[in-house]
């Protein structure tokens, strides 16, 4: 790694470090995770009493498992493995769920540009850092 550095044309400081991106990744999970609690109570208050439990509880479940993941990962805690590889498989079948019970049109557009747009893209994040090891943490 050394030898890159002094050879290369561009400056070391062109170059996130890995400590940036994971404090930055930690915080993009933290986030969601946060943004998904007020969603918890417009669920809770609009879904009937049946459908609110389920949604409510697969998002509650996302959202621990997101906090966790992403204030483990700031703290450099290698831990954070275990809840980013549940809440990309929460994230998974919330995308899943939500495709598959939409109704056809707005509701179904809707629900693919909630998958495209956040829930995959997160779970893919997650799944990649639940799948890297403890030594490119700190790398």
């Amino acid at each position: 790694m050394s030898l890159i550095t002094l050879t290369s044309p561009c400056s070391s400081r062109s170059y996130p470090s890995a400590d940036a991106a994971r404090r930055w990744q930690g915080r993009l999970l933290t986030g969601a995770g946060l943004a998904l609690l007020p969603w918890l109570g417009y669920l809770a208050a609009t879904l009937p009493a049946r459908e609110a439990v389920a949604w409510v509880a697969l998002d509650a479940a996302e959202a621990v498992c997101l906090l966790t993941a992403g204030t483990r990962l700031v703290r450099a805690d290698p831990r954070h493995r275990a809840p980013a590889a549940a809440a990309a498989l929460l994230l998974v079948a919330d995308a899943c769920a939500d495709v598959a019970l939409a109704a056809p049109g707005q509701e179904l557009a809707g629900a693919l540009a909630m998958a495209l747009a956040a829930e995959l893209p997160l779970a893919a994040l997650c799944g990649t850092l639940a799948a890297r090891t403890a030594a490119r943490l700190s790398g």
